[in-house]
């Protein structure tokens, strides 16, 4: 049976298996599902317990299990049990940051738990889509000539994180043509929103910002890295929005960038947040923040994801700061 909501097909119950569950992205697919009436069942997996109460969705039939995806056994038997028609991988040590740290631990894990995952669903003879979400820190530092960066750009990874993304992704295609595993891949821009961990630059922005708003800190005085730095920025909702559209219209073996197609300097960023909540700043540089080769500017085109599954970005920059700003500004009280 088929149904339509909101202008999305859906089969009913249609079911997920979402890695890395207890992480910032997951809940708002879990909304976007709720919000488009998408009846599904979910299986989240993870380490950790997520935070978030999965008995408010009404539409989504959602259920969590502790896996830990270098496993075999507990791996064979999520996926037997579950039998997804779609598998969302989000499992990953996600901080560019925490791979210059940890660059074994980094690369290791985030390459063999895809390679586990992918393995075993061949192994198994299930048939279900996967998702296989990839980094614009794969594309590395680039000419200003070749922005905005298109998918058939050569990659050149220049941190630990972004040349395990590299490997996914590799992967990802000797799967696709050797096996015929059924794989999408991502691009995905430096995506924010609220309920990001403040381990990550703009939600670290807003905490601090907040701090200072809130008198909790006795200077207006911010520590930060380089500014001068410009990322494509794209809101956490739109960025699940496409992958709901990925899962359902992207082709297989197909990588797409997730981008807004704009560029915007941290400087610009922090100037902006800090005019949304009405305080004065002075910035500061720490050398604690800067990494040992960070990409200088990033912008990605985003022509493919629009032809091939209607998908653009919908959320403007102000409105996902001011977004996050209240999060925090909520969180802290």
């Amino acid at each position: 049976m088929i149904s339509k909501n909101n202008g999305f097909q859906v089969n009913c119950m249609e079911k997920y298996l979402i890695t890395g569950f207890s992480g910032f992205v997951s809940k708002h697919f879990l909304d976007f599902l709720e919000q488009n009436e998408v009846a599904s069942a979910v299986l989240g997996i993870d380490l950790n317990k997520p935070e978030f109460d999965l008995s408010k969705y009404k539409k989504v039939n959602g259920s969590f299990q502790h896996v830990d995806l270098l496993n075999k056994e507990d791996v064979d038997r999520v996926i037997q049990q579950f039998q997804p028609d779609y598998i969302l991988h989000l499992a990953s040590y996600s901080s560019v940051a925490f791979s210059w740290q940890n660059p074994v631990a980094s690369f290791t894990n985030n390459t063999n738990i895809f390679l586990n995952l992918i393995e075993r669903v061949r192994a198994l003879g299930i048939k279900c889509r996967i998702l296989s979400v990839g980094s614009s820190e794969e594309y590395g530092n680039v000419s200003p000539s070749d922005l905005p960066l298109r998918e058939d750009h050569l990659l050149n990874p220049v941190s630990p994180y972004a040349v395990a993304r590299v490997a996914q992704e590799l992967l990802s295609k000797v799967f696709v043509a050797g096996y015929g595993s059924d794989i999408v891949l991502t691009r995905s821009f430096n995506h924010i929103g609220p309920g990001q961990k403040d381990i990550f630059v703009i939600a670290s922005f807003a905490k601090k910002l907040i701090d200072i708003k809130q008198k909790k800190v006795a200077s207006n005085e911010l520590a930060t890295g380089d500014l001068a730095i410009v990322r494509d920025f794209v809101d956490v909702r739109d960025v699940v929005r496409a992958y709901y559209l990925l899962l359902k219209k992207g082709k297989q073996g197909e990588i797409y960038n997730i981008c807004s197609g704009k560029g915007t300097s941290l400087a610009e960023v922090l100037e902006k947040m800090a005019k949304i909540i009405g305080v004065e700043i002075d910035h500061r540089l720490d050398k604690r923040f800067v990494r040992p080769d960070d990409i200088r500017v990033v912008v990605g085109s985003n022509d493919k994801i629009r032809k091939d599954v209607g998908w653009k970005n919908e959320i403007e920059l102000d409105k996902s700061l001011r977004d996050i700003l209240d999060y925090y500004t909520i969180s802290s009280t």
